[in-house]
């Protein structure tokens, strides 16, 4: 049974975007439009509205939403049962930064291939702050996702390593940086006046929330953005300050262009990791995927 298809339309359900879903299945973009045509043409009815801007699903669209992912996991459980019970086979859907395919997956991904080569990695990328409520809505069997500090009661957490949050302010000189070392040499950055650059969501930003909080802060934000990636291209750019993780600001390439701000009381570290949904877990290719990672981490800090 061919599941093709309805996996490039799940794709495109999902980040409502044909380049981004011809990227991630290694398709072109017109493949990828004429085979959700051919599914809509088989349904009777368009399943996506498209315009120059943007794309939605429609009604039809969101009831075939739950029709495909129902068959494509049915279709995976039968060939589990069918195939060799030395050999897992079939699809893991996983939800993460694109930084974080790098920086944390990488030696996970090859030792699962190593290990399970017949199981296939449907890998969705974007803010790791969506990652928790990716998989509370079923969109992914796993996301990698910094650990709340209340974990929701369905969900599972492995954690896998621990990143520094790093305030950060531009390096090169600007009014900016200028603010920040005027308020190190009178003793300590308070963050009230300075332009802050703050996640808009997310595990950092709850930390960073409770944080100024506690300290009685009301700072000056300039701009809320989606994805540590962007803050740190901020602050680069000298439009303010910023937090981040430290794993993050090594790995974006602009690590040069931003310098850390002491605090004698910063943020504890970013615990990062998987999470799944306890269901999830019982199914063998997402338990041989947690498993490997942490295998590979030595999980369990």
């Amino acid at each position: 049974m061919d599941t093709r298809a309805l996996r490039v339309f799940l794709s495109v359900a999902d980040t409502l975007n044909f380049s981004r879903s011809s990227e991630l299945l290694h398709m072109s973009v017109s493949a990828v439009s004429r085979t959700v045509k051919r599914l809509e043409d088989e349904v009777g009815q368009p399943l996506l509205q498209r315009d120059n801007r943007s794309v939605s699903l429609t009604g039809a669209g969101r009831e075939f939403r739950e029709y495909a992912r129902q068959v494509v996991a049915e279709w995976q459980q039968l060939r589990r049962k069918l195939g060799s019970d030395r050999q897992l086979a079939g699809e893991v859907s996983l939800y993460c930064s694109v930084t974080a395919t790098y920086s944390v997956l990488a030696p996970i991904l090859e030792a699962f291939r190593a290990a399970h080569p017949a199981v296939d990695i449907m890998m969705h990328t974007g803010d790791q702050a969506d990652g928790i409520s990716r998989i509370l809505e079923g969109q992914d069997d796993v996301a990698v996702s910094g650990r709340p500090a209340q974990l929701p009661g369905r969900m599972e957490f492995l954690p896998l390593l621990e990143s520094p949050l790093q305030f950060c302010m531009p390096a090169a000189d600007c009014a900016v940086r200028e603010q920040v070392l005027a308020r190190e040499a009178a003793g300590e950055v308070d963050f009230k006046d300075i332009p802050f650059i703050v996640p808009e969501r997310g595990v950092t930003k709850d930390m960073l929330d409770n944080w100024f909080q506690e300290r009685g802060v009301r700072p000056r934000i300039y701009a809320q953005v989606a994805g540590h990636e962007a803050i740190v291209a901020m602050v680069s750019l000298g439009l303010g300050v910023g937090i981040a993780p430290q794993l993050v600001i090594e790995a974006s390439g602009m690590a040069s262009s931003v310098s850390p701000i002491p605090l004698t009381d910063g943020l504890p570290p970013l615990t990062i990791g998987l999470c799944s949904l306890g269901q999830r877990l019982a199914s063998p290719l997402v338990r041989s995927l947690w498993d490997v990672a942490g295998q590979t981490y030595g999980a369990g800090f």
